[in-house]
């Protein structure tokens, strides 16, 4: 309990039900191994999360913001995504406070950000069920949205490796391609180094825990060496 109040503290929020808090926190892996556990896992709160998620950032963005649907969609993207949700909860040290198995508890890849992503959406879940939805949207305005502004200023809003094939096509009159120049590391735990090029010359080298990850920063990497930004 002492540890769920250091949460509470962060969060921002005092739940009335404790156990809605800690289900939130407890992944199905840790259910494997203690059977005995008298909590659910957390499946169900990141379902009911996610669309209170999907709904507190189109509100803020609706109202915050005139550009087209096409251009809020690539906004909201960008906020609810994996990767940012996963370091927003890292940030917010959710890892610290997760009931995991043994195995899941080592591992410190890939696997690990998807856990901390369904997390924030759990935990989401939870503040809505325990508290409603405007208790609900204030965290995630504290803890999301003031993300925005790097949204905007890294415009990682955009599809890079959509943006640069473009722009090359437009400047070059030639479609990028990449390659695989390194990868290592168990099947749970890749990383990947790819290259993307213009004919044969290599613009830039990107890196990633997939395939599409490191295509995407290889292109990122690729706009800014051009000047195509």
């Amino acid at each position: 309990m002492e540890k769920l109040a250091e949460l509470e503290k962060t969060l921002g929020v005092s739940f009335q039900d404790k156990d809605l808090l800690q289900t939130a926190l407890t992944h199905r892996s840790y259910l494997n191994e203690n059977p005995s556990w008298h909590l659910p896992q957390n499946e169900r709160l990141e379902f009911l999360g996610d669309a209170v998620l999907e709904l507190a950032v189109t509100r803020y963005l609706y109202l915050n913001y005139e550009n087209q649907e096409g251009e809020l969609t690539s906004y909201r993207a960008a906020l609810v995504n994996s990767i940012m949700l996963a370091d927003v909860a890292a940030t917010l040290k959710f890892g610290d406070f997760l009931l995991l198995s043994r195995g899941e508890a080592k591992d410190e890849g890939k696997a690990r950000m998807y856990i901390l992503a369904n997390t924030f959406e759990a935990i989401v879940g939870a503040i809505y069920l325990d508290q409603g939805y405007d208790v609900a949207a204030g965290f995630i305005e504290r803890a999301l949205l003031t993300r925005m502004k790097e949204v905007l200023d890294k415009k990682l809003y955009r599809d890079a490796k959509s943006y640069f094939q473009e722009k090359a096509q437009e400047i070059t009159g030639v479609t990028p391609t990449y390659e695989v120049l390194k990868e290592w590391g168990p099947d749970h735990a890749k990383n990947f180094v790819v290259g993307v090029y213009i004919s044969e010359e290599l613009i830039a080298e990107g890196q990633g825990s997939s395939k599409q990850e490191a295509q995407q920063d290889a292109a990122e990497k690729g706009l800014a060496a051009k000047k195509w930004e």
